[in-house]
């Protein structure tokens, strides 16, 4: 039984970096349900190596941060596809060269570099698609399970940004159409994107022993959920961000964790 109603739909993966990533164990999952999957990377170097993990599938340049790539995205998807069924939106990007810094330090150049890849740039692609997209579509973002984890530096304002935009972005699509737009509130994961912030290591290893169930997220669960609003399954919900955190963010004064804080202290 095809549970999710996904055969032979067709979803546009933007994102896709590494077989680490949300977008790949998401675009991995559509395609073993029966669905197709279009991809696009951020520059020319990056093509082959997503070839390698979806030989079946195209691939091709959308660097978000040129206005001519989206403006021409359409045409782009029209070359192998008439309609787009779905659309993940994986995108997220921040310069930690110098370290995480105070967030008043914070660069113009840097928040609003990171401000366009990791959040507008899913209501430009959007806006682009809206001709190619089933009138009862589905668009999915990935955000964090707490914008205010400092740990997370100028990403973590931004993608409170990104929560902000989800629900005016639907708002937006329901004026001619049933399209939806939520997001995935993911807890800390191990990736290869996330090994790039300062720190992450030891902040991965707490926020583990903060899940009700001792054991780290996984990033095929952030997947599933995402497949799930994808799919036509998760008709109910729209304008919202679905919190993946195996239940971290219910248990932030763990007996356990703080029993062992005060022993040290």
């Amino acid at each position: 039984m095809d549970f999710l109603n996904i055969t032979n739909k067709t979803f546009f993966i933007a994102g896709v970096a590494n077989k680490k990533s949300v977008a790949y164990f998401s675009a991995k999952t559509l395609i073993e349900n029966g669905a197709k999957c279009l991809f696009s990377v951020q520059q020319e170097s990056q093509i082959d190596a997503v070839k390698k993990l979806f030989p079946n599938s195209p691939v091709f340049v959308c660097d978000v941060e040129n206005k001519g790539h989206i403006a021409s995205l359409q045409n782009e998807l029209k070359k192998h596809t008439d309609k787009i069924d779905g659309f993940l939106h994986s995108l997220a990007f921040a310069n930690f060269s110098e370290g995480v810094k105070p967030f008043m330090e914070t660069k113009r150049e840097d928040f609003l570099q990171a401000s366009q890849i990791s959040c507008f740039s899913m209501v430009e692609i959007s806006h682009s698609l809206k001709e190619l997209f089933t009138s009862e579509a589905s668009i999915v973002t990935i955000s964090i399970s707490n914008t205010k984890a400092t740990s997370y530096g100028y990403l973590g304002p931004i993608k409170a940004m990104l929560d902000a935009t989800v629900p005016f972005l639907a708002k937006s699509f329901s004026e001619f159409s049933k399209i939806r737009v939520n997001a995935v509130g993911a807890g800390p994961l191990k990736t290869s994107a996330s090994a790039g912030i300062p720190d992450y290591i030891d902040n991965y290893l707490y926020a583990e022993e903060l899940t009700l169930r001792k054991q780290a997220l996984e990033t095929q669960e952030v997947a599933d959920t995402v497949c799930f609003l994808l799919s036509p399954r998760s008709s109910g919900i729209n304008a919202s961000t679905v919190m993946v955190d195996a239940g971290m963010s219910s248990n932030y004064f763990d007996q356990q964790v703080v029993k062992t804080f005060t022993k040290n202290s």
